[in-house]
């Protein structure tokens, strides 16, 4: 049974090989995967741990404090989660709240609705009520998740759709 946890080392290869996957499906680009293949990996857990925290320097998104989360089964690495703390005006634009990965081969087996249902306890805890999550309106798969989820829609903008969540 896929659960949600901190960033382990315990997935370290199973994450790995999602890195490759998500580049050979042509999305998450992101240099620091380039870094965390090259050998990183320990470095990044220690960043994606200091990114939840207020006092660091070294924050990456928005400036803002974000929970990353991994939905694992096992040694395997299934997808993340991210929640932020709280909103800025261009995380309201787009990001949201909450933003989520699931790995190539994961994905349409049903682990983005649970990641995220198991994720708003996690959102409520840090004190946010209703999370806003902004899904392209081309990712059908992503609204269906949001929506599941009790998302109401509330705002469009050309392509993007702005949803709040309740957390519990």
């Amino acid at each position: 049974m896929p659960e949600l946890v901190p960033p382990t080392p315990r997935v370290r290869d199973s994450y790995l090989t999602a890195i490759t996957e998500y580049q050979a499906a042509g999305s998450h680009r992101k240099p620091s995967y380039d870094a965390v293949l090259a050998g990183g990996f320990d470095a990044h857990l220690e960043q994606l741990a200091l990114d939840a925290t207020e006092w660091s320097a070294r924050r990456r998104r928005a400036d803002v404090p974000q929970t990353t989360l991994w939905w694992v089964e096992g040694a395997c690495f299934l997808g993340e989660i991210r929640i932020r703390h709280r909103l800025t005006d261009d995380l309201r634009r787009a990001g949201g709240h909450i933003g989520y990965d699931l790995r190539p081969s994961a994905r349409g087996q049903g682990h983005g609705g649970a990641m995220l249902a198991a994720a708003l306890p996690v959102a409520a805890g840090l004190g946010i009520e209703c999370a806003l999550l902004t899904v392209d309106a081309a990712n059908t798969p992503s609204r269906r998740v949001v929506e599941k989820a009790g998302g109401l829609l509330w705002q469009t903008e050309g392509s993007r759709l702005r949803y709040w969540v309740p957390t519990c």
